[in-house]
């Protein structure tokens, strides 16, 4: 497949590591020759330099014509829209646009785009936005991830002392009747693919399936029956993510946000309508400040600047002050390990949300609903098994799947269920796959 990427930013050069490793046909264009060697350096690609008032030459040059996928994720918006008008006008059989207005992700104005060539628009801050709200839902679990309206739903949890399966070998309290499987452990810089011979540790960074049903109970089993429901939230920094979270947010939780700027205090007061909603204008990364607003009394606290490094130690400085829940937005792909290891609740990086929306777009086999979890280097994806697929052929023991690949849990006519050696899988199944270091193109094959 040939994939034309037209920026070499931060999401641009991610995307294409992630394309170029699939071994799909990548062209990035951009206008900063800098950036072009970081990214071809980094992946085995083709590299364009090129200027944006001469794009026709351009992609005349770089086969636009043939592309498959077309993408334009520079910061200029209105350059991403009218570049994938004019690709799709060239032969470009689907585009991508990044767009940083919110108004651009409403229906009538999707479809407009549509018919203009605009196959898909992407809303990077709308789509951390909806990845923070979900994990504030449960503040005692660091990554959630959910299959058919949550009927089958991944968990991330970092394990204390007080989790009652410590120290037993996972075949003593993973059974085939138990209502939750470990489908990956997180252990200092290593994944574990779980055996049952296999222990959970403390801090320990466990992915489970469940069912939806059992979620309250799994509370319990990982020993966090104490942590409250998310009803305070504090958000240091007031950017465009800030303002799609507390669009987002139910109704219920009171939100107070800090920000530094005056200006942009007063911008938020007009934009944002809601009564629970507090704008602070104060430096949220000062302690004096958090305490000076009860930040105690918090049960969550989100940091949006865009510093990395900030976010890291806001979060850290709230969860020494006794706040459950911590969220850091991380941009920079080189803290993702140290954010990991900070113990901070949720990370979120818009480079690989991103992708992860884009990368469905390169798929052939019914596939959706795709996720990086970059904690462990790994992918997870739902897939629909089609009639006649491999994957519906045998039972799943007889399959011999890698060991990098893991069959988290299955819907089934709308009811969620564990995956286990004996399982039949059958058509129309909606298959939750996990899979470390293994394309997710290549298990696609399974399921076509």
């Amino acid at each position: 497949m040939k994939v034309i990427i037209y920026g070499a930013d931060a999401i641009g050069a991610h995307l294409a590591e992630l394309f170029s490793k699939i071994k799909q046909n990548i062209i990035v264009i951009d206008e900063d020759e800098a950036k072009l060697e970081r990214v071809s350096s980094d992946s085995d690609l083709l590299t364009i330099h090129s200027s944006s008032s001469a794009p026709i030459e351009t992609f005349k040059v770089a086969g636009v014509s043939t592309a498959d996928l077309f993408i334009s994720v520079k910061r200029d918006e209105n350059l991403n829209l009218n570049l994938c008008v004019l690709a799709k006008s060239m032969g470009a059989k689907q585009t991508v646009a990044r767009v940083e207005n919110v108004e651009y992700t409403h229906p009538q104005f999707i479809e407009a785009f549509k018919r203009a060539g605009v196959s898909s628009i992407i809303y990077p801050d709308d789509l951390a936005a909806q990845d923070i709200v979900a994990g504030l839902e449960l503040s005692w679990v660091s990554q959630r991830w959910e299959v058919y309206n949550g009927a089958l739903t991944m968990l991330g949890v970092k394990m204390r002392e007080q989790c009652e399966v410590l120290g037993h070998p996972l075949k003593d309290v993973c059974k085939p009747d138990t209502p939750y499987h470990v489908i990956a452990i997180k252990r200092g810089a290593d994944t574990i693919i779980p055996t049952g011979n296999d222990m959970l540790l403390p801090n320990d960074y466990v992915y489970f399936m469940t069912t939806k049903e059992f979620i309250p109970e799994m509370k319990r089993i990982v020993g966090k029956e104490d942590y409250p429901e998310v009803k305070n939230v504090i958000i240091v920094g007031g950017g465009k993510t800030a303002v799609r979270v507390v669009n987002r947010m139910p109704s219920g939780v009171k939100v107070k946000i800090f920000e530094a700027s005056t200006a942009r205090c007063e911008e938020l007061n007009e934009i944002i309508d809601k009564k629970h909603v507090m704008v602070i204008n104060a430096d949220g990364r000062s302690v004096a400040n958090l305490l000076e607003e009860n930040v105690k009394q918090a049960h969550a606290l989100v940091a949006l600047t865009g510093n990395a490094e900030a976010n890291i130690l806001t979060c850290m400085t709230a969860h020494e002050l006794g706040v459950h829940k911590t969220v850091a937005m991380i941009e920079n792909m080189d803290y993702m390990g140290i954010a990991g290891n900070a113990d901070i609740g949720i990370i979120i990086n818009k480079q690989a949300l991103t992708a992860s929306y884009i990368y469905q777009l390169l798929l052939d086999g019914d596939v959706r609903n795709i996720r990086s979890l970059l904690m462990v280097n790994a992918d997870v994806a739902e897939f629909t098994a089609r009639e006649g697929s491999r994957i519906t052929s045998k039972r799943v023991y007889e399959l011999n799947l890698s060991r990098q690949i893991e069959l988290g849990g299955l819907v089934r006519d709308g009811v969620g269920m564990l995956i286990n050696g004996n399982t039949q899988i059958q058509p129309g199944d909606h298959v939750v796959v996990f899979c470390q270091d293994t394309n997710i193109s290549q298990i696609e094959k399974y399921f076509i």
